[in-house]
């Protein structure tokens, strides 16, 4: 599988996720500019987001059968609940650890993994939309997106991202993490395709 063309696998600087500094906002520079791949031809690669948690508020589940039918123009979208806590354990590195494990048992080899982390790279709605185009030139079969439960993602996940980001400064739910980003997936595919982004 290939790596971005970026410098470091997640995008514009060394992962931060081996790093506690506190990653910085984007440079000036790259806010209001177009996508590279804005009207241009893009591989289009199957979607799916993992997520651990407890199961999902009605809200935002027709949010997220709203995202899904918009994203469905543009690309086939899965989106898989882990069970969070699986050992039913009050020690969290235990907890940790079990969904871990059960995060990686849903990636495959060919998966580009993309890890949503607070310790991430900040990204504006053009450099998704870049990294979508990217993804699609590794040779991948697949975009996964993996988004953690309360205390975050194991290890295993971390070390298995070809990419790390992160959607706010601030710590979301993992259900609003989620639907945070089904509605950036979306916006990055209208900027590809030079269209309209309509709520």
């Amino acid at each position: 599988m290939g790596v971005l063309p970026w410098s470091c696998r997640c995008g514009l600087n060394p992962s931060p996720s081996k790093s506690r500094g506190a990653p910085a906002r984007p440079p000036p520079a790259t806010r209001g500019r177009r996508s590279k791949y804005t009207g241009q031809s893009v591989r289009v690669m199957p979607m799916r987001v993992l997520t651990v948690g407890k199961k999902r508020s009605q809200g935002t589940q027709l949010l997220l059968e709203e995202y899904k039918e918009k994203l469905g123009h543009y690309c086939d979208v899965e989106d898989t609940l882990i069970k969070s806590n699986p050992k039913l354990t009050s020690d969290v590195k235990v907890q940790i650890e079990a969904e871990d494990a059960s995060m990686m048992q849903q990636l495959k080899a060919e998966d580009f993994v993309v890890v949503l982390d607070e310790n991430g790279k900040d990204l504006i709605s053009e450099q998704i939309a870049d990294l979508i185009g990217d993804a699609g030139n590794t040779g991948s079969s697949r975009l996964t997106f993996c988004i953690g439960g309360p205390y975050g993602l194991g290890e295993q996940v971390r070390e298995r991202a070809d990419a790390t980001i992160r959607l706010s400064s601030l710590v979301l739910n993992h259900q609003v993490a989620l639907i945070v980003l089904m509605e950036q997936l979306y916006r990055a595919w209208t900027i590809i395709k030079g269209q309209k982004y309509h709520h």
